[in-house]
């Protein structure tokens, strides 16, 4: 057989095999409509283990492997258009349906808006890039932001979660999963450290550094550069300023903005301080109830996985089955539960994608923990 030929008998198989995945995709159609009326589970692990035991001994050893992978690829796939079918008009397809019929045209140019630290604040920067007329609260934690959202004190909230050079922000990420909110806009900044003293401070004065955890890894090459000064992790790089110009101490400095400097009245002592000059921070603005603007193009999900081989690859399957392509995954170990993590998927989808909705009742009727938060666009 030369490979014309051998490429003619491939393609007979492959018809036939599209033929027949049709049909067996019909009879789980028909599987899946005794399971809602009985309901069932999508998953039967057990029945899935008996085929896959089948299959494998029938393959023979030298292919025992390679039917495992069709086989449990397949499985995912009759899972999918189970689900898509027993969850469809889930609850949460109908919530985000609701939010995109309500949410007005624009993001409003005044509202009351939590940002941690002080005037001056990075954050602050990101709130005024996204509101022409915000009112901001500062706040002292990322937790406090988070409550002032929840308790409806404010109506949007601005947090940093992953910067280009220092990576996630995690303390924002540990916190997601113990609040129920939403992800309405997110926003890049360019980000240019400074080294902030008070007026007629040398260098060579400087004993301590302050700024927060993500401004000194930011800048940690200007630290090593400088092993005789001491670097103190503080709540805010914006705070910190504020603490070197009300402190009596003339040995400290801040790691800070430009506009910290005008505001507290200190000395630039050494511009972009940072790795990177390409060093730019996300920020999200985050809201209690689901709003969805126009122009909405990215998804965050939030869920924990059993403990097993192959339940992350599970899920991957689903966003590649539905063609969403997959822009960040970030997980937290869970606090108590040993190898146990909590997932957090960005995903690019338009937010009037049937492939969001279909995913979302999916994810939403197999998963034991699953939040979605949010469907938005990015502002840079």
């Amino acid at each position: 057989m030369d490979i014309n030929q051998a490429r003619e008998k491939l393609n007979e198989i492959d018809d036939q095999l599209v033929s027949l995945f049709a049909e067996r995709m019909h009879t789980v159609l028909a599987v899946a409509q005794y399971k809602k009326e009985h309901n069932l589970t999508v998953l039967d692990k057990s029945r899935e283990t008996d085929i896959l035991n089948r299959v494998t001994e029938a393959a023979g050893p030298e292919l025992a492997g390679y039917t495992k992978v069709l086989f449990s690829t397949l499985f995912d796939v009759s899972r999918s258009y189970q689900s898509q079918f027993i969850h469809k008009d889930s609850a949460l397809q109908k919530e985000v349906r609701q939010a995109l019929e309500q949410t007005p045209a624009k993001l409003p140019d005044q509202a009351i808006v939590a940002c941690q630290g002080v005037e001056g604040a990075y954050s602050q920067a990101a709130c005024e890039k996204l509101f022409s007329l915000p009112s901001i609260m500062y706040f002292k934690s990322f937790e406090a932001v988070f409550n002032a959202v929840d308790k409806g004190m404010c109506r949007y909230g601005i947090l940093p979660i992953e910067n280009s050079s220092a990576g996630s922000v995690s303390q924002v990420y540990d916190l997601m999963k113990k609040f129920r909110f939403s992800i309405v806009r997110s926003v890049k900044l360019r980000i240019n450290h400074t080294l902030l003293v008070k007026k007629g401070t040398r260098l060579e004065d400087i004993r301590e550094i302050y700024s927060h955890e993500q401004g000194l890894a930011q800048c940690n090459e200007f630290l090593r550069e400088h092993p005789e000064i001491k670097a103190n992790v503080y709540e805010n790089t914006a705070v910190a300023a504020k603490m070197v110009a009300d402190s009596d101490r003339t040995d400290i400095a801040a790691i800070s903005s430009r506009e910290c400097a005008e505001l507290y009245g200190l000395q630039i002592l050494s511009d972009h301080i940072q790795n990177s000059d390409n060093n730019y921070t996300r920020f999200i603005c985050i809201s209690r109830a689901p709003e969805i603007y126009p122009g909405a193009d990215k998804m965050s999900l939030m869920f924990t996985l059993p403990h097993r081989p192959g339940s992350l690859y599970s899920v991957i399957t689903k966003f590649a089955t539905l063609g969403l392509n997959l822009t960040k995954i970030e997980s937290r170990p869970i606090p108590g539960k040993d190898f146990e993590f909590m997932f957090y998927f960005d995903a690019s989808v338009s937010a009037h994608s049937d492939a969001l909705l279909k995913l979302l009742a999916e994810l939403e009727g197999t998963l034991e923990q699953f939040s979605f938060l949010g469907c938005y666009a990015e502002t840079f």
